[in-house]
């Protein structure tokens, strides 16, 4: 039988993962194994890199994978270049499952950057108590900064980190009243998030417009051209069509 492989790790893989299934479609799913206790969706799971665009495109020959859904995170810029790469090496049809970014609103004060170094460039203007949630990645680039601040992130981050800092281990999904507490109990003063878009996390985005508080946010990377889609629902017709 022929296997449909989503490389996944949001919630959009996962429900795709349950849509196809669902219907009878054989789904591996993939996760880099970032994440000490991912969320798995259903169906098969594989868990690791594949080495590369040859690796992938060696192992969708050898797996019977009739199409690839690239559902992983918008910021996963490594492998959004691989699966592009490797399907086309392997002649497989390959759909890009990518939630649509957030846009400002009436009420917003969003400062655009390229990467967080450019974000930690920009913090000791905007403000002195920061809620940095950029994941735990590259928060070395925040460590010279005399600033204090408030880490959030799935699993302990590694150092070099902040000389003041707390860190929240936590997940999403976040609500409003819960992200607007917890950023006026530790007198939060500016926001730094990726543009990682969807409803998941979303509400630090509404509490800060709540408090008037700057965001800082953090360009997507640019990936290689791909058919893309921005909902499962239109994934999931996609599938059923080319497999």
């Amino acid at each position: 039988m022929n296997v449909v492989l989503v490389l996944g790790g949001t919630s959009e893989a996962r429900a795709l993962a349950a849509a196809l299934v669902g219907r009878g479609v054989s789904v591996t799913s993939s996760l880099a194994g970032r994440v000490a206790n991912p969320r798995l969706p259903v169906g098969e799971v594989r868990i690791g890199g594949f080495g590369g665009p040859e690796g992938l495109a060696d192992w969708l020959a050898g797996n019977d994978v009739s199409a690839v859904v690239d559902a992983t995170h918008p910021f996963a810029k490594f492998i959004g270049h691989s699966a592009v790469t490797g399907a086309r090496l392997a002649g497989v049809p390959m759909l890009r499952l990518q939630r649509p970014g957030w846009q400002a609103g009436p009420g917003d004060r969003w400062v655009w950057v390229d990467d967080l170094r450019q974000a930690a460039d920009a913090l000791p203007a905007l403000g002195e108590r920061v809620f940095l949630t950029s994941g735990r990645q590259g928060l070395s680039a925040f460590a010279p900064l005399d600033l204090w601040f408030l880490i959030r992130c799935v699993d302990p981050p590694a150092q070099p980190l902040p000389a003041r800092h707390e860190v929240v281990l936590d997940r999403g999904p976040y609500r409003l009243e819960a992200e607007t507490g917890l950023m006026r109990a530790h007198r939060v003063d500016v926001l730094v998030t990726k543009d990682s878009g969807g409803t998941m996390t979303s509400a630090k985005l509404d509490a800060a417009r709540a408090l008037g508080l700057p965001v800082v946010v953090v360009r997507r990377p640019e990936r290689p051209e791909a058919p893309t889609v921005d909902t499962v629902e239109a994934a999931t017709r996609w599938v059923l069509e080319v497999s």
